[in-house]
C-alpha cells in the first residue's frame, strides 16, 4: 500500500509527503520522473519503454481524517504487441482521485483471513502513520491506466498464426473433422459382449 512507508520496499518514484505538517489549504506536488526512475518503472511494470512521465497531484486533508489526493498522468509508454511483439505506443493524459481515511481497519474475511475489497467506486482506503508515499500511488495509478493487452493496429490474430500446408488431421476438401469425431467413431463402432 503506498500510504506505508517501508524500508525495505523502496518506490523507484519516492516523493513523500508529512500529513502532519499538511496546512488547511493542502499542497500540490509537480512529479516529473527522471531518466534513470522511468527505466525503474518500465522494469518493474514490464514495459519495453517509459518517457516523459510526470503527474501533477494535490493532497488535501478534510474532516474525519480523510486525506484525497487527486491527479493528472502524463507520459507515453511503449509495450510489446500481444500478437506480434511489436512495439506499441501508448499516450497518458489520465486523471485519479483516491480517498484515504485514517484509523481504518482493514476488513477481512473470517475464512481465509484475505482482505476484502470494497466495490464502491470512492471507497476510502485505510491510511496507517502519517506519511504518504505520492510517488508511489502515481506509480500505482501507471500501473492500472497501462493498457493491459496492447495491440498493434492492423494486426489480426490469423496474421500471427502459423500456416498449415496439408495438414494429416483435416478430411477431404470442404470437409472438416469436428472435435467430437473421434468419440463419434466409437459410438458407431459395433460393441463384443463380455
Amino acid at each position: 500500500m503506498p500510504e506505508h512507508i517501508d524500508n525495505k520496499s523502496k518506490s523507484e518514484i519516492e516523493r513523500i509527503v508529512d500529513l502532519d505538517r499538511l496546512g488547511r489549504s493542502g499542497t500540490a506536488q509537480d512529479i516529473v520522473a527522471s531518466e534513470s526512475e522511468c527505466a525503474a518503472l518500465a522494469r518493474r511494470f514490464g514495459f519495453l519503454g517509459l518517457s516523459g512521465f510526470a503527474a501533477r497531484v494535490t493532497i488535501d486533508s478534510q474532516i474525519g481524517g480523510q486525506v484525497v489526493v487527486e491527479g493528472r498522468l502524463r507520459g507515453k509508454i511503449i509495450q510489446a504487441c500481444v500478437l506480434s511483439l511489436e512495439p506499441v505506443t501508448q499516450i497518458l493524459d489520465d486523471a485519479f482521485r483516491i480517498v484515504f481515511k485514517k484509523d481504518l481497519a482493514e476488513e477481512l474475511d473470517p475464512e481465509s483471513g484475505e482482505a476484502v475489497l470494497n466495490a464502491q467506486a470512492d471507497a476510502p482506503e485505510p491510511l496507517v502513520g502519517n506519511m504518504l508515499d505520492v510517488g508511489e500511488i502515481v506509480a500505482e495509478q501507471l500501473a492500472l491506466v497501462a493498457e493491459p493487452y496492447p495491440r498493434r493496429a492492423g494486426v489480426k490474430l490469423e496474421d500471427v498464426l502459423p500456416k498449415f500446408k496439408g495438414s494429416p488431421r483435416r478430411g477431404a476438401p470442404g470437409q472438416q473433422r469436428h472435435p467430437f469425431a473421434g468419440l463419434a467413431a466409437l459410438r458407431d463402432k459395433p460393441r463384443r459382449d463380455r
